[in-house]
């Protein structure tokens, strides 16, 4: 957000230089991305935070240099545009839900034509183009007071009325920015009588705008629902400073003031008069009542502070957070983002300063210990490290575009409806889901390596993924995952060549023996259709019986989304379902003295039949002397049906009581022969 300091200065004296000033906001959480200057004014480039949505505006900023500096806020109320609220049907919401509150103000005779000069050079200076003076101005006071407003052309709208309504599917409106956008019924529309004419919130329409043969204007400031908005802006690939502002949350109470501050520049710089004003209010806004008894212990608690407790109510009091009673307080209309007892403590803390903030270990009675599953998690890490995997780290955070990308984990979602966890406020712009699923992340990472020319990758990570859940808490579920991706080729240390392309088996043996290394029993492979994953390259991991995760290699629809150009695998498990099984005891066993015998056969079968089947099959016979029944190789190509490959396989024979002899061998091998032939249809090659 660009902060004009001459602007500040109109609304709040000022006795510190800009840097000094940018300084100070910095420490209290308004954290300066830059400042430069322009003529006789300095610019103040402010990051603010999703949360923070009422200090996008010179008027918000203003608010928190009077509780820094101890300044009253110069502004007026705006009140001698007293509304007039006659009975008319100029304004009708339909959908309540989405608009809360709609205010129009009728303006006659107007006259369009460029803004003054300092009008303009005010808009410039923090970045915004000049259009005409009516639009400058919605423009002006937006950037004053926080409010987006949008000035339509009376004489354009049918029956000269306006009505708040969801969009008719399929409908369609042509934008300011002269594209035709298509509409769903989950679109929140400003309409006249007939058809829409602004998407609410978001942009007006290109048939009721400003032109300079407009001579009547009805100007709109309205409240809408902050969900509606973020959605309508990414269903539409439509981000503007209004619908910025708007997601971010505005006043509801400062509608009208914003209204006669516009409404009073128009009569002034176009020569309008004042005509009707209408201000429908369906949802009435009720402030959140935050109730904090321990006020003063809980900001020594989460602090280290030690403040006052008449101190901490004078700073809520600074920040328009009322005491209601002792323990009780109302948060201002402004600030969407106080619910919580903890959120008076950080308000009370960034004003004192975050750097008093000393250093000490919190209070904890298990300071030290691990917890129950660290150590396996230790050794689990340690042996991915072993096997040449790196450990990644991505955010919790994602987008909504990978919402049904990735086929999840089992049991992650309970709620069909409404599957995923949203943030009302993300840190960062587009991460609005809590994921769901590790490979998101662990993609996104494979493409940064890909972009830095590291075509060889193998990564793990080990993070909480989130689902809906039916509990009564309506807390979301949290579940802890191993994710691995592996691709390119095997490397070696000290050894530039690569020795050999890494697939399915690689990822496969890793997790194994991940597996093995926290002493669990060994998970169960048997081909399944994968959503995210290639058909006849996909597995559902299970885990005594219960399926914990997938395994294969990535889909070529995901692998051209992403751009990769070699082949990617990928395998996901519950990590928190194993952990939760106790470790299996370790049983000494004798090494053989008896020398076995090696037979490897390939096996001609349908493609649909996997090694897994038969290795149960032959297990099954029960046979002793048959001791291990191992995978050597697949082939699929010249020589073979289209249904067909060659499966060649390795059984080890053995007795513990004497050394074998090839006849003896002989019939057991044969015996296992025949019954692969007649059960699973399956011939030596």
């Amino acid at each position: 957000m660009k902060i004009s300091y001459n602007w500040l200065q109109d609304l709040i004296d000022i006795d510190l230089p800009a840097n000094e000033l940018a300084e100070k906001l910095t420490l209290i959480g308004l954290e300066l991305d830059g400042m430069h200057q322009t003529e006789d004014d300095f610019i103040l480039d402010i990051e603010t935070t999703s949360n923070r949505g009422d200090c996008l505006s010179h008027l918000g900023v203003a608010r928190e240099i009077s509780v820094i500096t101890g300044k009253q806020i110069k502004i007026k109320d705006y009140n001698d545009l007293l509304p007039n609220t006659p009975e008319t049907d100029l304004v009708k919401i339909e959908d309540s839900d989405l608009c809360h509150r709609f205010t129009a103000r009728i303006l006659h005779n107007v006259k369009i034509a460029p803004s003054p000069a300092w009008l303009v050079k005010r808009l410039e200076a923090i970045g915004e183009r000049s259009i005409n003076n009516v639009a400058d101005i919605t423009n002006y006071v937006m950037h004053e007071f926080g409010q987006p407003m949008h000035a339509f052309d009376l004489s354009k709208l049918a029956q000269n009325r306006i009505v708040v309504r969801r969009a008719k599917q399929s409908e369609t409106i042509v934008t300011l920015d002269e594209f035709e956008r298509k509409l769903d019924t989950s679109m929140l529309m400003i309409c006249d009588a007939d058809k829409p004419v602004a998407v609410g919130g978001v942009m007006g329409g290109f048939d009721s705008g400003i032109t300079e043969d407009t001579t009547q204007v009805l100007l709109e400031v309205a409240y809408f629902d902050r969900d509606s908005i973020r959605q309508t802006s990414r269903k539409l690939n439509l981000s503007t400073e209004a619908s910025y502002h708007f997601e971010r949350g505005v006043n509801i109470e400062n509608l009208i003031r914003a209204s006669n501050r516009a409404s009073e520049l128009i009569c002034e710089l176009a020569g309008a008069q004042l005509g009707d004003f209408v201000d429908v209010y369906p949802n009435k806004y009720v402030s959140n009542e935050i109730s904090a008894p321990n006020l003063q212990s809980e900001v020594k608690r989460l602090s280290g502070l030690d403040v006052d407790q008449n101190k901490a109510d004078q700073i809520l009091n600074d920040l328009g957070i009322e005491k209601i009673e002792e323990g009780k307080y109302l948060s201002p209309t402004w600030r969407h983002d106080l619910a919580i007892d903890e959120d008076l403590v950080e308000e009370v803390v960034r004003i004192v300063g975050y750097d008093k903030i000393g250093v000490e270990l919190p209070f904890a009675l298990s300071l030290g210990e691990y917890q129950p599953t660290e150590n396996r998690k230790k050794k689990l890490r340690h042996t991915m490290t072993i096997m040449g995997f790196d450990e990644a780290i991505s955010y919790s955070f994602i987008d909504e575009s990978f919402d049904e990308t990735f086929e999840l984990v089992p049991n992650i979602i309970e709620e069909e409806v409404e599957k995923f966890v949203s943030i009302k406020d993300p840190i960062i712009e587009g991460a609005s889901r809590m994921r769901p699923s590790l490979l998101s992340g662990l993609l996104d990472a494979v493409r940064v390596n890909f972009n830095h020319q590291n075509k060889n990758i193998k990564l793990f990570e080990i993070g909480k993924v989130f689902g809906k859940t039916r509990s009564e808490s309506g807390l979301p579920k949290e579940q802890e995952i191993l994710g691995l991706v592996v691709t390119g080729n095997e490397t070696f240390e000290d050894k530039a060549m690569t020795s050999r392309n890494l697939d399915f088996y690689d990822i496969k043996g890793a997790l194994d023996a991940c597996i093995d290394s926290i002493k669990l029993p060994k998970l169960n492979y048997s081909s399944k259709e994968i959503k995210h994953l290639q058909k006849g390259q996909s597995s559902e991991i299970s885990f005594n019986g219960r399926a914990v995760g997938s395994i294969g290699k990535l889909n070529s629809e995901l692998t051209g989304k992403y751009k990769f150009k070699q082949p990617v695998f990928v395998a996901e498990v519950d990590l928190q379902i194993l952990l939760d099984n106790a470790e299996k005891p370790a049983f000494y066993r004798p090494l053989p003295i008896y020398p076995s015998i090696i037979r490897d056969v390939s096996l001609i079968t349908k493609r649909s039949l996997s090694f897994e089947e038969i290795r149960a099959e032959i297990n099954k016979l029960g046979f002793e002397l048959c001791k291990k029944v191992e995978f050597v190789d697949v082939y699929e190509g010249k020589g073979m049906a289209d249904d067909e490959r060659s499966i060649t396989i390795r059984l080890e024979f053995r007795s513990d009581e004497k050394t074998l002899t090839e006849e003896e061998v002989e019939e057991v091998y044969k015996e296992i022969l025949t019954s692969l032939e007649v059960n699973l249809s399956v011939k030596q090659r």
